[in-house]
């Protein structure tokens, strides 16, 4: 008995046994991989009169649609009026960032409006920094360049750079309208202030270098601001006229000093300041409409290749004197690339069309600005690996 029950008792367990399923293998799970978007250029040869024209501005999206900002415009409404005064490139502003989400599916849609428009922002670090000063962003903020420069570290100023560009990158930004490159010398300046990395040219030209190489490395083009320089004004150009008193040997002795740093590294795009240096051109006619410093002094003198950009075209010292036409106008002629925020972009645009079909601005002129914004683009993609060749 004893030895039948210890058959049975083995068969049932072998039973058991056999009858137990195996273990199903948990699969590893797998990193999400996001495919680059790819974009295709076209090329200026096939761009239509508009679509040239229109590489020339840089517009606040609420320029193209009939409401105010992001949160009230359909994204339909962008496309139409985009199809109508069609753009280089948008800037955004406070009003148009709302959070995270927001901000990446609206310039991924601005993204592919056609011709790949390119997105900037002001991101200074300190108090110009739209996405830092922004509760719903949760990035790194810094309480000014000032205090960045006066550690006397050049790596602070790269680090920052860094930063920035990546947490931009990340949100699809391609430019970013900093660093300021202005010295800050009078102490009466009521708009540069401690947005200048400080006082000493050498100390700035070492803090821009640095701060430009950190945002190439996180592929996000800088732009050095604000030519000829606004760091030795009283006034502020947002609101009227401003001027510097210095000689061109003065301003080239300190306010260049960074510039030409800037250069050297391979900056792409310089802004215009409205002020105006009549020591320098022999008169009050503000630096974005002179011809001598655009164009003579910037390009000839300094040899700088890249793209000119007006500061906003919408700012006191501009609107208080000209017309948004004119105004326009007057900075094409005297070497501008990109007109920024013109107070009128329909009225603008329409006076850069009117001046070609008179033959007062040559197609050519337009389509050399046109050819350097395609340029930017194209660089832009290629280092993100979102160009279709």
């Amino acid at each position: 008995m004893k030895k039948s029950y210890l058959t049975l008792f083995a068969a049932l367990v072998l039973l058991a046994a056999c009858e137990k399923p195996e273990p199903t293998p948990v699969p590893k799970p797998q990193p999400v991989v996001e495919e680059p978007e790819l974009y295709t250029l076209k090329p200026l040869s096939e761009m239509s009169l508009k679509e040239k024209v229109g590489q020339m501005f840089c517009i606040a999206p609420e320029s193209v649609a009939s409401a105010t900002t992001y949160v009230t415009a359909p994204y339909s409404e962008f496309k139409e009026g985009f199809e109508k005064y069609p753009c280089g490139g948008f800037i955004l502003l406070a009003g148009n960032i709302k959070n995270p989400q927001q901000i990446q599916q609206f310039n991924r849609y601005l993204h592919e409006l056609g011709n790949y428009p390119f997105i900037c922002v002001d991101e200074e670090g300190g108090s110009v920094a739209r996405i830092a000063n922004n509760s719903n962003f949760n990035v790194m903020k810094y309480s000014s360049m000032g205090a960045v420069g006066a550690t006397g570290d050049k790596r602070n100023a790269f680090n920052a750079g860094t930063t920035i560009g990546d947490y931009l990158n990340r949100y699809r930004f391609d430019i970013d309208l900093a660093p300021v490159a202005d010295v800050n010398t009078n102490p009466e300046n009521i708009v540069i202030g401690n947005r200048s990395f400080g006082s000493d040219p050498s100390l700035v030209a070492e803090m821009v270098g640095e701060f430009l190489t950190g945002l190439k490395g996180a592929k996000v083009e800088g732009c050095l601001k604000h030519f000829p320089g606004h760091g030795d004004t009283k006034a502020d150009s947002h609101y009227g006229y401003a001027e510097t008193l210095k000689t061109w040997e003065e301003i080239s002795a300190c306010e260049m000093i960074p510039f030409r740093r800037g250069i050297e590294k391979g900056v792409k795009l310089i802004m215009t300041a409205h002020i105006s240096a009549p020591n320098v051109t022999g008169s009050s006619v503000p630096s974005t409409l002179s011809p001598l410093m655009l164009t003579d002094k910037l390009r000839g003198e300094l040899g700088y290749k890249g793209l000119i950009i007006t500061d906003a075209m919408g700012m006191g010292a501009i609107t208080l004197e000209y017309g948004p036409g004119d105004a326009t106008l007057e900075a094409i002629r005297a070497g501008a690339d990109i007109i920024l925020a013109p107070e009128n972009y329909e009225a603008a645009f329409d006076a850069v069309l009117a001046a070609i079909s008179s033959g007062t601005i040559p197609l050519s002129r337009i389509e050399e600005s046109a050819a350097r914004v395609l340029d930017l683009k194209r660089d832009i993609l290629r280092s993100r690996g979102m160009l279709k060749e």
